[in-house]
This record gives C-alpha cells, structure tokens and sequence, in this order.
C-alpha cells in the first residue's frame, strides 16, 4: 500500500434510501482517508452499482463516468409524479389499458439508438451553479437544453399491469426516470419509475461489489484488499 493511503476503486452495492453523498462519508470513515469521490449519483431511491474513487483513482473519475450502463427498472403505468419517480407527487392519474406485449414492445421500440432527452427538473444539473432539484424544492422551473442519449438495448421481462420490469443498456447521462415518464406518456396512460437498480457500468458489475452494511462493519484491510487497483483497470479498459 502506499504511503498517501489506499487508492483504487471500490465497488459498492447501495442501498435504499439513502444518498451517494452517504456512501461516500461512509467509505471515507470507514477508509480513514479524505480523498474519495463517487461516479454517477445514484438517486436515494436506487439501489445497486455505485462506483467509489479512492486516492490516485480520483484522477479517472470523469473516464469512468463516461461508460455506458446498465440498469433494471420498474415503470408503473397510469399515474405521472413530479420528480418522473415514486417519491414525488402524483401529478394525475389515468386508467391503464389492457396493453399487449406488442403494444409494449411498441412503446419502448420508440426509445432505442440515439435521441434527445430533457433532463428531469429534479436532476443534479447545475444552473448557474445551483443544482436544479435545489430549484425544483423551491417551486422554480427553467428550461433545461436536450441532451443526446442513447439505448443500445432493452429487454421487457414481466408485464403485471400496471407494472412493467425492464433492463435497459444506455449512455452516459440517462435518466431511467425519464425513459419511464416518457414511454407512459408514449403509451397515453402516463407513468414514472417505482424501483431502479444500476447493474453495470463500463465493466464493472455488482460481482465484487461490497454492501453498505459491510462497508460499515468490515475491518479497514477488508476493504482495501476489496479495491479494484489502477493497473487491473488499466487492463479491463484495454488501455
């Protein structure tokens, strides 16, 4: 190890209801070292893949970033919320049609290659350097610019109505809340995401990755030896 302390990237499993900003003043406890960041916020809702930068890894934050994900979802049809999820307010409520598989097929088919996506009003966007969901609390809309996205794949894997589970393969800078909020709205019933789980990101899976509860309770050296080092990310890039 060397002498600035532990560097690498750490792989967490995150848990519901809590922020990245938790996680992160947990590993840095639980490290003992200040120098952490995190890749990718995952709102307080989601669970799964949160990517730790510890020491040198720091300096590869905005390349890990950059990989595509991957994510499994919940759209629950018939009711759009105002943070596009299940923990804002339902804006209405409209009846969900008996839709066949095909019709949503359809509906999701409308959301694959490259499109533009406006970034929901509850984002960490910043305006002027407030992030927007501050703005959003304080009942401020602005006009956010389209950003291009882009799904590789998708795969629709139960259809209980009104809930539909998905995977879905996407770029960078994808809001699964708006996919969800705008294939409801394609659909004609609207709808918003109730659960989300990150699954992948880049190369990086959930095979290794610690849970919250370990990163609380396990000792220092647990955690380090569970850091994935610069040189083996080097290799798994291609680099």
């Amino acid at each position: 190890m060397e002498s600035d302390g532990p560097s690498g990237v750490l792989l967490i499993d995150k848990a519901q209801d809590m922020t990245s900003h938790d996680v992160v003043a947990i590993a840095r406890r639980a490290l003992n070292t200040k120098k952490i960041g995190h890749c990718g916020t995952l709102d307080p809702m989601a669970t799964g893949l949160l990517m730790l930068v510890i020491g040198r890894a720091t300096k590869i934050q905005d390349l890990l970033m950059s990989e595509d994900k991957e994510y499994v979802g919940t759209l629950t049809l018939g009711a759009t919320t105002s943070t596009q999820d299940r923990q804002g307010e339902i804006l209405e409520t409209k009846p969900v049609d008996a839709f066949s598989k095909d019709q949503i097929h359809a509906a999701f088919d409308g959301f694959v290659g490259p499109f533009d996506q406006i970034p929901p009003m509850v984002s960490a966007i910043k305006k002027d350097g407030v992030p927007l969901y501050k703005l959003a609390r304080k009942g401020i809309e602005i006009v956010r610019e389209p950003r291009k996205v882009h799904v590789t794949s998708y795969e629709v894997s139960r259809i209980e109505l009104p809930e539909v589970d998905f995977t879905v393969n996407c770029s960078k800078g994808f809001y699964v809340r708006t996919y969800a909020h705008e294939i409801g709205a394609q659909l004609g019933c609207g709808g918003h995401l109730s659960a989300l789980r990150r699954t992948r990101s880049g190369k990086f899976t959930l095979d290794r990755a610690v849970t919250v509860a370990d990163l609380k309770s396990a000792p220092r050296e647990d955690l380090i030896k569970a850091l994935i080092s610069l040189a083996e990310i080097s290799l798994m890039r291609g680099a």
